[in-house]
């Protein structure tokens, strides 16, 4: 592609003033934060046991339902893609709820269903299996409202792929799972990392939902932003060191991620 061509496709100048504006108001808070803290005390902040704690635990409670949402997620994504029965769109529609649907309220689904009193807890007793308040209902929860993200970038990666290259593999005699493995995961590769960058993102960050099934357990249950929300009250200086920290690691991931999505690309 020519210079001149190039110049041509950009979009119009005046688009730069609204893109301006828009990444003003997403930075600008985040810069008040940081004028907020006392850099000379963040080490101290951000080494504290209960800080360390909290962020061990949300990493690891995060990469564990991003691999569960992996694992279920893009078959399910799969299915969606190709699914042409009647009322699949309302199907689409039930499963992606949790895109729209406040993460309290999430948690107290996932509590009637597998908390102690939930629809599940007979079940759950007899096989001596505890959920609600737990670490295993951290990632629960997790999974719960970040899977839709690696659904939808997964399922819109696969109306991508051109039908014809895998019609044609199919001709030659491949095997439906053959095809999946070797053709149709290799190719929707970027959109199954923006997927699976968004989904650990959204589980690092993750709240409400955590607080009404997980409860606020140090060491259990209590996440970085439980951690955050707590330290608000008590230790502003603190919270702020521990938003940064959040943010930082989240930034680090989606660079790394994305940076390789765009290279696999």
């Amino acid at each position: 592609m020519s210079a001149a061509t190039r110049s041509l496709s950009r979009p119009p100048a005046w688009v730069l003033i609204p893109a301006l504006l828009g990444a003003t108001v997403i930075l600008l808070p985040v810069t008040g934060m940081m004028t907020r803290l006392s850099w000379a005390e963040l080490p101290a902040l951000l080494t504290s046991p209960s800080s360390l704690a909290a962020l061990r635990l949300s990493l690891w409670t995060a990469g564990t339902s991003t691999v569960l949402c992996l694992v279920l997620g893009v078959p399910l994504a799969l299915v969606l893609a190709y699914a042409r029965f009647r009322g699949v769109t309302v199907l689409r529609s039930l499963l992606l709820l949790p895109l729209v649907l406040p993460p309290v309220v999430g948690g107290l689904a996932l509590l009637y269903t597998f908390g102690s009193q939930g629809m599940l807890s007979g079940a759950l007793e007899f096989l001596g299996i505890r959920v609600a308040y737990t670490s295993i209902a951290v990632v629960l929860a997790m999974a719960f409202v970040s899977m839709p993200f690696l659904v939808i970038s997964v399922e819109t990666a696969v109306r991508g792929v051109d039908p014809e290259i895998l019609e044609a593999a199919t001709v030659d005699g491949a095997h439906r799972t053959a095809i999946l493995r070797y053709m149709v995961l290799p190719l929707v590769g970027p959109g199954l990392v923006s997927g699976a960058v968004l989904a650990f993102a959204r589980s690092l960050g993750e709240f409400g939902a955590t607080l009404a099934f997980a409860g606020n357990r140090q060491g259990v249950t209590r996440t970085l932003p439980l951690e955050i929300y707590l330290q608000r009250e008590t230790d502003p200086d603190a919270a702020v060191a521990l938003s940064l920290l959040l943010i930082a690691v989240a930034i680090l991931v989606i660079s790394i991620a994305y940076g390789r999505s765009q290279r696999g690309g």
